[in-house]
């Protein structure tokens, strides 16, 4: 039973009622229609109209919403807010040569709302409400393919993906959000369509993979995406870690990388922490470009500091946020030094660890304890109790100083001055032999005069010279 009452609230009704006195009628479509009818709360409202993109501003301005902002205005549609809900309002949609399906005989459906409704991508989606009449219009069985569990293309699923392929991730995407299996012409039509996906600008490509990542298991719609050939469209890099084997031991690199990402994902509570989960997907990414085998054993020697470039390679042609490039290919870099953690680490090591994680170091944890999908119990529990001792010893520490502002006592400036210098690389190699002497305790930050007697001797040991 649906929930109508999901399709009315004092605004909606308003603006339906405006359009229907200007001669027009205003439906509910899409998203809103499939979740109520699924069960679940509506989200942003998308309503569609028989009425041109110029009535729907006039009609829209008139109901006094809290905004109004374009959103795609040349195709038709018109965004909006109203009681703290978005709202967008299109145009009935019709073919590229502007012509519309027409409803099949003996239909008491309008032609506009059929036709609109018959170039949607799938049939949950093809759905309709009238919110003056209460009527729900389906006429492609959106409401037997949620109850079946079922994601079905409209009408010739081919032809529904030649017109935008993006709703090739978006079968992924939505089968994925609802656990939905794929009706099998629709799952062929998408198979036999995935190179088309190159069609499809990066930065809607990333959008669309972002919310795969997003869902709670997202190692699912990753086996779909490869299943149906568009992992390799979109992440070509991925595939040569099919089958490349970590050693006798251990699960390939592919099957071992999406047991991490659903690992990252499980220990991330909405909303999902998207580079965590691209650091998931990506940490490995570089082994297959590294493997070697030395004396009977596999390496994947620099697979961390490869893979690094790698993921801002990816993330940057996915037109991905800087901060978020920047992140994960921190992460990747440094994904390993968690495990080398063990109880010999002096303190300086452990404030080097912090101070170089900045500002990862909470990520690079969670990837750590993600990074563990051994079936061996002992080798589980030695890593989960390598993580808590690490954090031990970082809250310690973190309790006796701010380990981000840790500085040596003399900067370059002074450093240049002090050995009548002009700037070169021999200041950096100086800086970090006194910025180690503090980390390790060993020099005051707020004692320049010692600091200035070690820099002495330090450049005497080094002739004078250090590379300039």
């Amino acid at each position: 039973m649906i929930d109508n009452t999901q399709f009315h609230n004092p605004f909606l009704d308003k603006l339906a009622a405006r359009f229907a006195a200007a001669g027009h009628r205003l439906v509910l479509v899409g998203g809103v229609v499939r979740d109520v009818a699924a069960g679940r709360a509506a989200g942003e409202i998308d309503g569609a109209t028989d009425a041109p993109v110029e009535t729907i501003r006039r009609l829209v301005q008139a109901a006094r919403p809290s905004s109004l902002y374009a959103v795609g205005e040349k195709f038709g549609t018109i965004g909006l807010t109203a009681e703290g809900r978005p709202y967008e309002i299109t145009a009935f949609r019709t073919g590229a040569d502007g012509t519309a399906p027409l409803p099949p005989p003996g239909s008491d459906m309008a032609a506009d709302l059929y036709g609109d409704l018959a170039l949607r991508d799938f049939t949950i989606n093809a759905m309709a409400y009238d919110p003056r009449t209460d009527r729900l219009y389906d006429p492609f069985g959106g409401l037997a393919d949620l109850a079946a569990g079922v994601l079905r293309g409209v009408g010739d699923p081919a032809a529904r993906f030649a017109e935008d392929p993006l709703r090739l991730l978006r079968a992924v995407r939505l089968a994925l959000r609802y656990g939905f299996r794929l009706d099998p012409a629709t799952r062929a039509a998408m198979t036999a369509g995935a190179p088309d996906l190159a069609r499809v600008a990066w930065e809607r490509q990333a959008a669309e993979m972002n919310r795969i990542l997003g869902e709670p298991k997202p190692s699912a719609g990753l086996r779909l995406l490869d299943d149906t050939g568009l992992l390799g469209q979109v992440l070509p890099e991925m595939m040569p870690m099919h089958g490349m084997q970590q050693g006798p031991r251990y699960k390939d690199v592919y099957e071992h990388t999406l047991q991490v990402v659903d690992r990252a994902a499980a220990a991330d509570p909405p909303p999902a922490d998207l580079t965590l989960r691209w650091a998931a997907l990506l940490h490995d990414i570089a082994k297959p470009r590294t493997f070697s085998v030395q004396d009977g054993e596999v390496h994947f020697h620099g697979h961390e500091v490869v893979g690094a470039r790698m993921a801002r390679d990816i993330l940057t042609r996915l037109r991905q946020p800087g901060d978020l490039v920047d992140h994960v290919e921190q992460l990747v870099a440094q994904h390993l030094r968690v495990g080398l953690y063990d109880a010999g680490w002096t303190d300086g090591a452990v404030r080097r660890f912090v101070r170089e994680s900045i500002p990862v170091t909470e990520r690079l944890i969670a990837l750590a304890r993600a990074d563990v999908t051994s079936a061996n119990p002992r080798r589980v529990a030695a890593a989960a109790n390598r993580v808590t001792a690490l954090l031990a010893r970082c809250a310690t520490l973190e309790a006796q100083a701010e380990i981000a502002k840790i500085k040596s006592p003399l900067d370059g400036v002074e450093l240049m001055a002090l050995f009548s210098r002009p700037p070169g690389p021999w200041i950096r190699p100086l800086k970090d032999y006194l910025l180690g002497l503090v980390l390790d305790g060993q020099l005051a930050q707020d004692d320049p005069a010692t600091a200035t007697d070690l820099a002495r001797a330090w450049m005497a040991a080094q002739g004078g010279s250090t590379g300039d």
